[in-house]
């Protein structure tokens, strides 16, 4: 089973690939696993590697075709992930290109003539493009002998995000026998790796998993009261800094986005519905560091590259825990500390839970067919809900539901583990109002009704069952709805109270609810603590050192060489690079080409300008 250890670099063994790896990259060591997935490409055996975002794995089809001096290709599901990733290739002059409808004719001719001429060493390219544009053809020519698949978790329709285009992809086996092929995905479950394995017909594949856990993040749950208050006041712990905020419609994107640039924030919304070049302009100005927050729905973020975004924030539940890994993973892809806070209510999962059935209803699926869907869409949500409402570390939590255990007493990067909630005094007696409340009104009602009579709500149904006389009505009358419904739901997670399937879900006993009643098991229920937010010791670390008005010069150096250029800011250098800089404080060529990131091509192209920098001069191409 995959350790901390995978997240640890090692001097690389093979002398060919430290050579790449220094002059292209400026870098002089690999994390395990980045290193045996290089090791079979370059063998030409089969792979599939799960691999965290942020974790490296482009690294891992980048690198092989420079050592072999072979044209890879490289599929790809979203233009502006293949656009990224050559521009921040071209800018260490890496010979790479991307094929995709938003070329002109003459740039696509000039793309294929490159490549006939053996000039690119990475062609990217989405895959009904391989497929239905003659593109095999040439390809075979050239005797390709490896292909990458990223997300490849695409493939499967078990996967979150399953697209059917994917499925194509089966006919690379037969097409090019003697071709390896690399599958790149950062969520699977071992049932999904199961299915891409089978998809693509690999040949005795390294399958290479690397911890699920990512350390540099802080994962954060808060009870959601006030969406527009809590979103300001999260957001001002990241001023100035790259920030992704989800809803689930499109009506919440815009008018938080309005309310938040109404306050001062570089905020813009982004969803499918707007215009394709609304969108594209809103992408590009997150790229390119013009503004600072996207408030989105899903729909943004599978096709960002941006490696310095510091803050994710849900503002209400996501539909799975594979779509909160993914969407979480926008975060801190540079490694350095960033934060990912989850505003949690229960009624999210009533409104997901409704939006399933509805969906379900529209389509063209047959009855038996309807009920497996919705099935399996309300268990991601449960296993969703139980994440949110769980009394235990985030970090632990999100490993084990990928099947990883999670050894660490505490992570020290997430809520609970950082003591930001506590325990709720006399929390067995609270437990025992609920569990007694559940079983005076017979075990035949949901959580919110539940909630009411324990809160001594005079609703028109409360009164009409009598509700309103029971022994239990109006227990918990100094807490909200909220709250309420929140203790019940934690309840549920610990399995002190169970709960029928079905459309109209009711909460009822079992045997640890009268062990509870009888005073046979204790119980521990957390409320949130107002205090602040507190800083963590991996965001310390990162700025351990690091200058950090130096850092910010650094930063608008690189924002303004990036708009000069048409390119993202972080295909420059990623902040990582900058802190490294902004630490070392280099004087020489010799000593820039020691810092992080920091290859021939870079130190060739901003070598002068950086130290011009670090000296406090104005660069002389300014």
């Amino acid at each position: 089973m995959p350790g901390p250890a995978d997240t640890h670099t090692r001097p690389v063994a093979d002398p060919a690939i430290a050579e790449v790896l220094a002059k292209w990259w400026g870098f002089d060591a690999l994390r395990p696993l980045q290193a045996d997935a290089i090791r079979a490409a370059i063998d030409g055996r089969d792979s599939l590697v799960v691999m965290p975002t942020g974790g490296g794995k482009s690294l891992c089809y980048q690198l092989p075709p420079l050592v072999s001096e072979t044209t890879d290709v490289v599929i790809s599901p979203l233009v502006a992930l293949m656009k990224d990733q050559v521009d921040s290739l071209e800018a260490i002059g890496y010979p790479a290109a991307a094929l995709h409808g938003a070329l002109s004719q003459e740039e696509r001719s000039q793309i294929r003539d490159q490549l006939a001429a053996g000039e690119l060493r990475l062609l990217f390219v989405a895959p009904e493009r391989l497929v239905n544009t003659g593109l095999l053809d040439q390809l075979a020519q050239l005797g390709v002998k490896r292909f990458a698949i990223d997300e490849a978790h695409c493939i499967s329709q078990w996967g979150h995000d399953f697209r059917p285009e994917y499925r194509q992809l089966a006919m690379l086996r037969d097409r090019f026998p003697t071709a390896s092929i690399h599958a790149f995905t950062a969520t699977a479950t071992p049932q999904v790796r199961n299915d891409i394995a089978r998809q693509l017909s690999l040949r005795d594949p390294a399958v290479l998993v690397g911890t699920f856990d990512r350390p540099n993040l802080v994962y954060r749950v808060v009870p959601r009261t006030d969406r527009i208050a809590q979103t300001l006041q999260i957001l001002g712990r990241h001023k100035g800094e790259a920030s992704i905020v989800y809803c689930i419609s499109r009506k919440e994107t815009e008018s938080l986005a309005a309310r938040l640039a109404a306050e001062g924030l570089l905020a813009r919304p982004y969803h499918a519905g707007l215009d394709a070049k609304e969108r594209h302009k809103t992408q590009e100005a997150f790229a390119r560091e013009t503004i600072d927050v996207v408030v989105a729905t899903v729909a943004f973020g599978m096709g960002i590259d941006r490696s310095d975004v510091r803050l994710v924030l849900h503002t209400s539940l996501p539909k799975s825990l594979e779509a909160y890994q993914q969407e979480t993973g926008r975060a801190g892809r540079d490694g350095l500390a960033a934060e990912c806070v989850l505003l949690y209510s229960s009624a999210d999962m009533f409104s997901w839970e409704s939006l399933v059935r509805k969906s379900a209803a529209e389509s063209d699926l047959d009855q038996d067919e309807q009920e497996q869907l919705i099935g399996s869409q309300v268990a991601h949500l449960h296993a969703m809900r139980r994440y949110a409402q769980a009394a235990r570390c985030r970090h632990a939590a999100l490993s084990e539901y990928f099947g990883q255990s999670y050894e660490a007493e505490s992570c020290g990067a997430c809520d609970v583990c950082l003591g930001e909630t506590e325990s709720l005094p006399e929390a067995t007696v609270i437990a025992q109002k609920i569990i007694s409340c559940v079983a005076r009104v017979q075990e035949r009602f949901g959580v919110r009704h539940v909630s009411e009579v324990l809160r001594g709500a005079k609703t028109e149904g409360i009164t009409r069952y009598g509700h309103d006389r029971l022994s239990t009505f109006g227990l918990l009358a100094q807490l909200d709805q909220r709250a309420v419904e929140n203790l019940v739901h934690q309840l549920l997670d610990q399995e002190l109270l169970a709960r029928t399937g079905g459309d109209r879900p009711v909460v009822t006993l079992n045997e640890r609810s009268w062990e509870v009643m009888r005073g046979q098991r204790s119980v521990v229920l957390l409320e949130p603590r107002g205090s602040k937010a507190k800083t963590t010791k991996a965001d310390a670390d990162d700025w351990q050192g690091v200058d950090r008005e130096l850092f910010e010069r650094l930063r608008s150096w690189r924002r303004r060489v990036a708009e000069a250029r048409g390119k993202p800011a972080w295909t420059i250098f990623d902040d990582k690079a900058l802190r490294s800089i902004a630490r070392e404080k280099p004087t020489s060529p010799a000593a820039l080409l020691r810092c992080r990131g920091i290859g021939e091509k870079r130190l060739a192209d901003f070598g002068p300008a950086i130290l011009d920098l670090v000296a406090g001069r104005t660069p002389a191409d300014e």
